[in-house]
Order: structure tokens, then sequence, then C-alpha cells
């Protein structure tokens, strides 16, 4: 009986190709063990017929951006205000959970999955957009901007408006101070009669929140849709897509 032995040393012998090479071929997703496809190198393999994608490429793995649409209750980054445990945000990256109307073309690898970072938190009352990337310039370009980056939030409140309250929101000349520090101006607008529009650069945990308790509203709910230049489009609750070569935030 033959002994099982790693799937990247039985590839490698049977291509005559370094180890580092069977595994690139291997976490790229160019390998069949019995016709399924086999992303570990790890994988013990005996008798099996093992097969290499004729398009294989040995070409570095790129690194992805993925864009979730976190449904309130999942942990990203900041803690809660019920101070409960949540289950993170993470979890939804699943090949089962993309969109499918994503229009990448990209095929899903589990090395997609690992290593992501998340680049835009969000609280976990809060629904809306987040950015997972392992892509330093995307993770650096989010981090380095993220006073000037405007992010679009949509906010159903309760309560009554203070006279003046919408323009006291858009104030330019003054602004609001939120933890000692000068938050730069906002643009507000109604979108029905409980739902408010924000536009806002640098946003802070809480602020919004406490925008509106100045102005007579108590915040219900909290949904991220744009962040930058890249908006959460038609994702539903829990799916995901890959970002698009020719999105920019």
């Amino acid at each position: 009986m033959t002994e099982p032995v790693r799937l990247a040393k039985s590839l490698a012998q049977m291509l005559n190709c370094s180890r580092r090479e069977a595994e690139q071929y291997i976490e790229g997703g160019w390998v069949r063990v019995d016709g399924v496809v086999v992303e570990e190198p790890q994988f013990r393999v005996g008798a099996q017929k093992i097969e290499l994608d004729g398009d294989a490429s040995l070409l570095a793995l790129t690194p992805v951006t993925l864009l979730l649409h976190k449904p309130a209750g999942y942990e990203a980054g900041l803690d809660g205000a019920s101070g409960k445990p949540a289950a993170p945000a993470l979890q939804l990256l699943t090949p089962a959970n993309r969109s499918p109307d994503d229009r990448s073309g990209i095929r899903p690898l589990k090395k997609h999955f690992s290593t992501q970072t998340l680049a835009t938190p969000l609280a976990t009352l809060a629904s809306g957009l987040l950015v997972f990337t392992q892509d330093w310039r995307v993770a650096r370009k989010l981090s380095e901007d993220a006073s000037v980056m405007e992010h679009e939030v949509i906010v159903e409140v309760a309560g009554q408006l203070v006279p003046g309250g919408l323009e006291r929101l858009n104030r330019v000349e003054h602004g609001f101070t939120f933890n000692g520090i000068l938050l730069p101006p906002a643009k507000v607008s109604w979108q029905n009669e409980t739902r408010l529009r924000f536009a806002l650069k640098g946003e802070r945990p809480g602020q919004i929140a406490y925008m509106c308790e100045t102005v007579g509203l108590s915040v219900q709910a909290m949904k991220r849709i744009r962040v930058g230049r890249v908006p959460m489009s038609s994702l539903s609750p829990g799916q995901w897509r890959y970002l698009l070569p020719h999105e920019r935030f």
C-alpha cells in the first residue's frame, strides 16, 4: 500500500518542479484530486488521480479586497453598546455568501479569505458597508485618508427636531466639538420623515448619535452605504463581493 504524502510533494514529482511551485499551483486552485479542486498543499494523497488545469499559472496570487454588507449585530472592530459578545463579521466571508451580482469574474479561493484586514470598522449595532483587504495599498489609503474620506450613512431617528436643528447639523462656521475634537462639517438632509442622510468625513464612533441628540433626535438604526467613492449598491445583508479593478476609494 502506498504511504500517503503531501499533495505538494506528489505534484512536484509529477511535474518535475520545485515544491514551492507546486504549492503555488495548489493554492491558486489549479489542482484537482479525483476531479475535486484541492487548495491545501498539505493535503495527503495516495493513489488518487492528480490533475493540473491546462490554464494553470505560476503568477503570484493577487491580493483581493472584499466589500461586505454587515447586518446589525455582528462585531466589526468597535464594541457594541450592549457589551454582549457578538459574532465577528469576518465569519460572513464565505463562498456561499458571495453576491450573485458580483461582476468581477474572480474565482473564489480559500486564500482570498485568509489574512484579511478590516479597514473600515463599524459599530456592532450598525449595519452597512465594510471593507476587508489583503492589499497593503488599499489598507494604507483607507488609513491615511481616514480623516478626509467621506462616508455616507443612512440614519433612522425618533423624536422631535428642535427649531433650526437641520441647519445646526449642517453648520459650516463652527461645526461640532466631540470628545474635545472639532469635527469637519457634515452634509445632512432628510430622506423621509424618520430618516436622515449623513455625508461626513473622518467619522468617529458615537459622533452621529451625539449630533442627533444635540438637536432632539435619538438614533434607532444606522446603515453605512458608501466609503469614499465606493458604494454598497445592491449588496444584500450578509453578502459580499470583490472590489472591481476600476473602483477607487
